[in-house]
C-alpha cells in the first residue's frame, strides 16, 4: 500500500514538473492558438452546433431570453426534473421554468433541438453604472448542423411569437386613458393605465346570436388575417361603428371584444386633446393588438355634417377650409387657437391616414346614439368596416339575461309565460339594461323577477302603443285641419272670382 501512494506522488510531481515546463516553453498566445485549433478540429468531427442565448447582452436584457423562458414554460412542467415558479408582474398566473443545468428536449417541424439551462456565479465587478446579477444565466441551445438554418429562420421567430401569445394570454389587460390632455409622464407616455377587468364577454352578451356569431367570425379573421392583409397590401386594422339607443350594451361589446381578442383597450377623450398634432402622437403611443375607442363621437367635439352643411358630401377624404373653420377653431390663416381645434379632417387621418398605420392589428371603435348625426366621410368602408346595430332587447336576448341573472334555461320555464315574452318582447322596446335592473332588483326570487318583468314588459307596451295612437290621431288631426284650411282657402278663393266677375259685369253694363 505504501509504494502504490510513492507511486502516486512521483506521478503527481512528474505531471506538475511538466505542466510547469509547458507554461515556461509554451507561451499563453500559443496555448490559445493550440486550443482553439483543436476546437475548430472537435467541430469539424462534430455534427452538432450550439448557441449560447445569455440573460443580459452587454448592458441591456436579451429578449430572446425572456422569450425562451416563457416558451419553454408551456412544457417544462411535463418533462423538467426540477423546476422554479414565477408569477410577473400583471400577470394572472405561475410561470414554470428550468432549474440550473436542467435539459428540456423540443421538437419544431419534425426536428430535435436540446435546451440546457445554465446558472454560473459571475466574477467580481468592477465599478459599473449599471450592476449586473451576482449569477449569468442563459441556455444553450443544442441542434443538428444540417437542421441549424432552418432553426435560425423560423424556429427562433416562432418562439418569439408564442411568447408574445402565452404573455397576453397571462397578463391582465390594460384600460388606458389621456386623462392628462397633451402632458407626458417621465417616460415620455401620454396614456396612463389602469388594469381592466371587465368581466364581459360574448357569452354573457345579451344580443342576437346570429349577429353575435358574425362579430366573432369577422374579430377571429382579422386576428388571424396577418398574411392576407400584406398580400393585399392593406393595413392590418378594422373599424367597428356601435350605434343605438343607450343602454344597449355598446360598452359591454367593446369590454367582450378585447377580453375575446386578449388586446388592451386605449379609451381616447377627444376633449383632452387640443391639436391634430396630439392626435397623431396619442395613435404613435399605441401598441399593437389593442382597440382603440372614441365612446359618443358625436358628443365629444362638434364634428359637423359637411351634407347638411351645404359643402360636397360623400368619401372624400379632407375638408375645405371653411368646414374645418366651422369644425374647429382655425383662423382664417389656418393657424390654431382655442381650447379644442381638432378637424374632421384630423379625425379622418387618422382612423385612415398614413399615420394610422405606424402600427398593426389595431381595431378602431366609435360608439353613438345618433348615427344621423355622423359625417359621411366617417362612416365609409377603410374607417368603419363593419357598422353594428345595438338595437333594444330581442327574444333570444332576453334568454341569455335569464340564464346569466336567474341561472334559468329556456325548457326550465314554463311554454306559456315564454309565449308571453315573446309576444310582447318586441313591441315593449326595453333596453338590456333596463331588463337587467328588473332581474338584479329581484335576483333573491326568481320566479317573481320573472314575473315582475313580464308585467313591466307589458305595461311599457301598452304605453308605446298609446303613443303610437296618439301620434296617428295627431297626424289625422293635422291632416284634417291642413284639408279643412285648403277647403276653407278654395271657398275664399271661388267667393274672390266670383265677386271679381260680378264688379266685372257690372262694369260692362256702366260702359
Amino acid at each position: 500500500m505504501m509504494e502504490f501512494w510513492t507511486s502516486m506522488a512521483s506521478i503527481m510531481g512528474i505531471f506538475a514538473f511538466s505542466q510547469t515546463l509547458l507554461h515556461t516553453v509554451f507561451p499563453p498566445e500559443l496555448r490559445f492558438a493550440s486550443v482553439k485549433l483543436l476546437n475548430k478540429i472537435f467541430n469539424w468531427f462534430s455534427s452538432y452546433c450550439y448557441f449560447d442565448i445569455t440573460e443580459i447582452d452587454g448592458v441591456n436584457t436579451n429578449e430572446l431570453y425572456n422569450a425562451v423562458q416563457l416558451y419553454l414554460s408551456s412544457s417544462a412542467s411535463i418533462t423538467g426534473t426540477r423546476l422554479s415558479l414565477t408569477r410577473a408582474l400583471n400577470s394572472t398566473s405561475f410561470t414554470f421554468g428550468l432549474s440550473n443545468n436542467d435539459c428540456i428536449i423540443d421538437t419544431f417541424n419534425g426536428v430535435t433541438a436540446w435546451w440546457e439551462h445554465f446558472v454560473t456565479q459571475r466574477q467580481s465587478q468592477t465599478f459599473s453604472w449599471r450592476p449586473l446579477p451576482d449569477e449569468k444565466r442563459g441556455f444553450t441551445l443544442k441542434i443538428e448542423k444540417k437542421n441549424k438554418k432552418m432553426i435560425l429562420s423560423s424556429y427562433l421567430d416562432f418562439i418569439m411569437d408564442k411568447a408574445n401569445e402565452i404573455r397576453r394570454k397571462n397578463q391582465d389587460r390594460l384600460l388606458y386613458t389621456n386623462s392628462r390632455g397633451g402632458s407626458l409622464d417621465s417616460r415620455g407616455n401620454p396614456w396612463e393605465s389602469v388594469p381592466f377587468k371587465h368581466p364581459s364577454t360574448f357569452d354573457t352578451l345579451a344580443m342576437d346570436p346570429v349577429k353575435k356569431l358574425e362579430l366573432m367570425a369577422d374579430l377571429k379573421d382579422f386576428a388571424d388575417g396577418q398574411l392576407f392583409y400584406q398580400k393585399t397590401g392593406r393595413a392590418w386594422k378594422r373599424g367597428y361603428l356601435l350605434y343605438g339607443p343607450p343602454g344597449t350594451g355598446k360598452s359591454s361589446m367593446i369590454a367582450a371584444m378585447a377580453n375575446y381578442l386578449g388586446y388592451d383597450i386605449y379609451d381616447l377623450e377627444l376633449t383632452e386633446v387640443n391639436t391634430n398634432s396630439e392626435l397623431r402622437k396619442l395613435l404613435m403611443k399605441t401598441t399593437s393588438k389593442s382597440i382603440i375607442v372614441i365612446e359618443d363621437i358625436d358628443c365629444s367635439i362638434t364634428l359637423n355634417n359637411r351634407k347638411k352643411s351645404g359643402a360636397r358630401s360623400g368619401g372624400h377624404y379632407d375638408s375645405s377650409p371653411t368646414d374645418l373653420m366651422r369644425i374647429g377653431s382655425i383662423s382664417p390663416m389656418g393657424e390654431e387657437h382655442g381650447a379644442n381645434s381638432i378637424t374632421l379632417s384630423g379625425l379622418l387621418n387618422f382612423t385612415d391616414g398614413l399615420w394610422s398605420c405606424c402600427g398593426s392589428e389595431r381595431i378602431f371603435v366609435f360608439t353613438t346614439n345618433h348615427i344621423e348625426k355622423l359625417d359621411p366621410a366617417l362612416l365609409r368602408c377603410g374607417r368603419m368596416d363593419m357598422h353594428i346595430f345595438m338595437s333594444f332587447c330581442s327574444y333570444q336576448a332576453l334568454l341569455i339575461l335569464f340564464k346569466n341573472y336567474l341561472g334559468f334555461e329556456k325548457h326550465e320555464l314554463e311554454a306559456e309565460l315564454m309565449k308571453e315574452f315573446e309576444s310582447v318582447i318586441d313591441k315593449a322596446q326595453m333596453t338590456p339594461a333596463d331588463i337587467s335592473e328588473v332581474l338584479i332588483k329581484n335576483r333573491r326570487d326568481k320566479h317573481k323577477a320573472v314575473l315582475e318583468l313580464l308585467g313591466a314588459l307589458k305595461s311599457r307596451a301598452m304605453k308605446n302603443s298609446m303613443i303610437v295612437v296618439q301620434d296617428v290621431e295627431e297626424q289625422e288631426k293635422r291632416a284634417l285641419e291642413m284639408t279643412t284650411t285648403e277647403e276653407e282657402e278654395e271657398e275664399e278663393e271661388n267667393c274672390n272670382d266670383a265677386l271679381l266677375e260680378t264688379c266685372s259685369s257690372k262694369q260692362e253694363k256702366m260702359n
